[in-house]
């Protein structure tokens, strides 16, 4: 198997991921705004909202304009949870709540770095391998990897948002690949869906690891 040139990973779920869950982030804001509702009810909520989203991409869009268009997408994602919850009516100022969901995201507050990736990223930075990130995540991903202290491992950042395709479009695989110069069969992808990540970058010509984090 020949020397990798550019080793991917996706980002949550595969290099960190959320602190308890999105309910318990959820839940914990809405009830600064006098809104209560159980972890589990807004965790089942979120799953079915965010299965149900189009997908994270806005292509043939202006550059200028992906910052509101995220916003968006996950503002949209936001309503349909509570309104699943049955709790979005006790809101007297959703937006303003909204507003400080999303900014906390951006932050290393509700996020946590899984034990294995940092000793990961110094055994390959430490022997020439280049390492990017490839994700479905947003613009705030660049917030998120320096407050976590991971942004100096990786010399690319790849997401769907910017690219206008999200996995498991092959586009975004091959944007990712353009900045390194690199062909894909001397790329190898890193990620915790088997279909987003394992068997998308399997059929963009990387080669695909799937790190199962369900099972460890």
């Amino acid at each position: 198997m020949p020397r990798p040139q550019v080793i991917f990973f996706d980002a949550v779920g595969t290099l960190f991921g959320v602190r308890g869950s999105v309910g318990e982030v959820y839940g914990k804001i809405a009830w600064r705004y006098g809104v209560d509702v159980p972890t589990h009810v807004l965790n089942q909520a979120f799953y079915q909202s965010f299965k149900a989203a189009e997908s994270p991409a806005f292509p043939g869009q202006d550059v200028a304009e992906i910052p509101r268009l995220e916003f968006e997408w996950w503002e949209a994602i936001a309503v349909s949870t509570f309104q699943q919850a049955n709790v979005l009516d006790q809101f007297s100022d959703f937006s303003k709540f909204f507003a400080e969901l999303y900014s906390y995201f951006a932050t290393a507050e509700p996020w946590v770095v899984y034990a294995d990736v940092v000793p990961t990223l110094e055994k390959l930075s430490d022997r020439g391998i280049a390492i990017g990130v490839l994700s479905n995540f947003d613009s705030r991903l660049y917030a998120v990897l320096k407050a976590l202290n991971l942004v100096n491992f990786f010399s690319s950042t790849t997401i769907s948002t910017e690219v206008g395709a999200a996995k498991p479009s092959p586009q975004i695989f091959n944007a990712a690949l353009n900045k390194h110069d690199c062909p894909a069969e001397l790329a190898w992808h890193v990620g915790d869906s088997f279909k987003e990540d394992y068997q998308a970058a399997q059929a963009a010509g990387l080669r695909g690891i799937w790190l199962n984090r369900k099972q460890n």
